[in-house]
């Protein structure tokens, strides 16, 4: 299915966000996506290879995805907030997908990130549930344990690491998941940046999400 993708500008905390929205034509809605990027101190944008492997993947599926430059990145107005502003972006980027679609309170709700990305999709999660919203359906790829305080997630939420992973030890992801009883998806060989290996991304999203 062909990925349709245009540029969006939607207000924030504390200014506009450089967001990308994607979608296949034809179909319902199966929900609504959000995917956060890494670090921007590092280079992390809305246009890093697994963010966007991420996006189509779940775009493909049926969902509305919606990618935002955090702020400071990009044309997205701010600056780095060391993620606690960012998770104020993203809700405010699920404020307004609930605007635009009224009908979208009423679809399923999936949050995915990479790498800094977690950690600020960890966080809303965990707004969303103090303010009595279900449980998200998450995907966190290569986590930032230890880089950052990553919150718990729901039980159900898939997490997909690097065996190699250098940048977070492969050790230090058990460490986190295992009190949560969170199953881990551990790929032989692979680095942070699934360079090489972007596709059992989107075959993880097949595998967990079919239909």
């Amino acid at each position: 299915m062909k990925v349709s993708t245009r540029e969006l500008m939607i207000a924030g905390p504390v200014g506009t966000l450089q967001t990308l929205n994607l979608w296949c034509e034809g179909g319902p809605v199966r929900g609504i996506a959000l995917v956060a990027h890494p670090n921007p101190q590092q280079g992390g944008t809305n246009q890093n290879k697994v963010v966007q492997t991420l996006a189509k993947a779940f775009a493909r599926k049926g969902y509305w995805v919606l990618c935002p430059n955090l702020r400071g990145v990009g044309s997205s107005e701010g600056q780095f907030d060391h993620g606690l502003g960012e998770a104020d972006d993203m809700a405010a980027v699920l404020a307004w997908a609930r605007q635009q679609q009224p009908q979208a309170l009423a679809l399923p709700l999936m949050l995915a990130g990479f790498s800094f990305g977690t950690y600020v999709q960890a966080q809303l999660a965990a707004r969303l549930q103090q303010a009595g919203e279900p449980a998200p359906a998450m995907m966190l790829a290569g986590p930032a344990v230890g880089r950052f305080p990553l919150a718990s997630v729901p039980p159900e939420t898939l997490v997909v690491h690097g065996e190699e992973d250098e940048v977070v030890p492969l050790a230090d992801v058990l460490a986190w998941a295992r009190p949560q009883k969170l199953s881990v998806v551990v790929l032989p060989g692979v680095s942070h940046f699934f360079h090489g290996h972007l596709g059992q991304l989107s075959q993880w999203v097949d595998i967990r999400w079919p239909g």
